[in-house]
């Protein structure tokens, strides 16, 4: 089998330019990563230090995306069938990358926009809120950023479209039905969405769900995770939080008022145990210096219900202060007041005749 002068030519022109693109793209991927590196090591540059490693694998598919699209323009590859293989290459490339790569600086703003804000401060009810918006927001922008390069790749292949068009024109029947099947995840991530923009719920809140009290860990497009108090973890729908009532402690504010509730007997001095519930709540820093209020709320037969409410920073500091109270309230009745606890009476009557 013999070749002609013209077809070794191209050939010997062809593996030319393949080694020169190889090497066109080594040279030019080391140069914008080391580029890149050296930005992202000076502080006052918006790139963090490590996105230069992160944008390695876009940054390569950028370049071979080029070094091909150049090659075509060049007419170096002169099979037809091979030029058409490497048009959709090229975009699929091109658009593969150019998306990673906004993702990316998408997570690079976010990160630098939330570095003004410390969620683990006491008074964090703005961060958490930024927070909250910008996770659901990335969420949101990664998920339409995906579907349109999806869309962008299948719709430059024609056997592709030519068969998207007949499908939508003869499945009207299967579309009512893939539209009532979706509906209820269609109905989630719009409830996803709501939540980013109305806030009910935000990052670290402290709620009482399905008689589950904790805080909130996570929230994506379609669920929440709530982290409850002993370690366990509750996923819950995010069309749960606008359809279902809930308990939020911390809608406004992260500080919080308690109650401890104590019976005694009528015998007891209601003076002094305020005295000593203020005592007790300045001699622990669990306490706001906020609430200190002790009220008799009920009475009965046989005793009387005196409820203390209590302030505190949050929610879970709240619950240590309602604890100590109760227990040293409890201790100081039982030492200075022990028949004032509850008891019930018994009358004897003497009916000798």
């Amino acid at each position: 089998m013999t070749f002609s002068s013209e077809e070794v030519n191209i050939t010997q022109l062809t593996l030319k330019y393949i080694i020169y693109g190889v090497i066109g793209i080594i040279i030019s991927f080391w140069g914008a990563y080391l580029f890149i590196k050296k930005i992202g090591k000076n502080p006052r540059n918006i790139l963090p230090i490590n996105f230069a490693k992160r944008i390695q694998i876009p940054l390569l598919l950028f370049l071979i995306a080029i070094v091909i699209w150049i090659g075509k323009a060049s007419k170096v590859f002169i099979d037809e069938n091979f030029n058409y293989l490497a048009s959709h290459l090229i975009l699929i490339l091109l658009v593969v990358s150019i998306t990673w790569f906004l993702i990316l600086l998408f997570k690079v703003f976010k990160r630098r926009l939330l570095s003004k804000y410390d969620v683990s401060k006491e008074d964090n009810l703005k961060a958490r809120k930024v927070y909250t918006q910008f996770t659901i927001l990335e969420n949101i922008i990664i998920f339409i950023l995906v579907i349109l390069a999806i869309g962008i790749t299948l719709m430059s292949f024609e056997s592709i479209r030519n068969i998207g068009i007949s499908l939508l024109t003869s499945a009207g029947i299967a579309g009512i039905i893939v539209g009532l099947a979706a509906q209820k995840a269609i109905a989630t991530l719009l409830a996803g969405i709501q939540i980013a923009i109305t806030q009910p719920i935000r990052l670290e809140d402290a709620v009482i769900v399905e008689g589950e009290w904790g805080w909130i860990e996570e929230i994506t497009l379609t669920y929440v995770v709530i982290r409850i108090w002993d370690k366990r973890r509750l996923v819950v729908p995010s069309t749960y939080f606008i359809e279902n009532s809930f308990q939020n402690w911390t809608r406004t504010t992260s500080d919080i008022m308690g109650t401890v509730f104590l019976h005694t007997d009528y015998d007891i001095s209601v003076d002094d145990l305020r005295e000593e519930l203020t005592r007790l709540l300045k001699s622990t820093p669990l306490w706001d210096g906020k609430v200190n209020v002790l009220q008799v709320t009920e009475c009965t037969e046989k005793s009387m219900q005196m409820r203390a409410l209590v302030s505190s920073k949050n929610s879970p500091t709240n619950w240590d202060l309602r604890v100590f109270i109760r227990e040293k309230m409890i201790k100081y009745i039982k030492e200075n007041y022990p028949k004032s606890l509850p008891r019930t009476r018994i009358v004897l009557e003497n009916n000798n005749s």
